[in-house]
């Protein structure tokens, strides 16, 4: 078995990464996909004049809310993601900190899922398009 067990080895490992490239292509291309929904629905926020809010983030546990130096538009009801002026997407929460408290937050820009909500405990998911279709229906209308 020493020769046989040995291809076997060098097959499963060539299998394995080339699962794992194909997934990282399919994650590429699904970032790239929803970057572009997200950048046309800044483009389109802009166009509309919808009314920019200053954007807070909240810490992890919940418990406090700081201010950050973006700009843009909260995107869903709960306040947890946002997309600033730039087009760029945020998911709006930090780790809990004196720092933030005084000096405000720091939050990079998150690569946008396709598909918001997936894989969460309550099981509720959405499509990104038809989250930032809502969005801009609604208007400066949101709450």
């Amino acid at each position: 078995m020493g020769g046989s067990g040995l291809e076997w080895r060098e097959r499963r490992e060539r299998a394995v990464r080339a699962h794992a490239d194909a997934e990282a292509r399919s994650r590429a291309a699904e970032q790239a996909a929803a970057a572009e929904l997200v950048a046309r629905f800044a483009a389109d926020a802009t166009a509309r004049g919808l009314r920019t809010v200053r954007l807070s983030v909240t810490s992890y546990d919940g418990r406090h809310r700081y201010r950050t130096g973006l700009t843009g538009w909260y995107v869903d009801r709960a306040r947890a993601r946002g997309v600033d002026t730039r087009g760029r997407f945020y998911l709006l929460t930090v780790p809990a900190s004196l720092r933030s408290s005084l000096l405000g937050a720091d939050c990079e820009p998150s690569p946008p899922p396709l598909v918001v909500g997936r894989g969460g405990r309550d099981g509720e998911s959405l499509p990104l398009a038809t989250l930032l279709d809502q969005r801009l229906e609604a208007g400066d209308d949101w709450p």
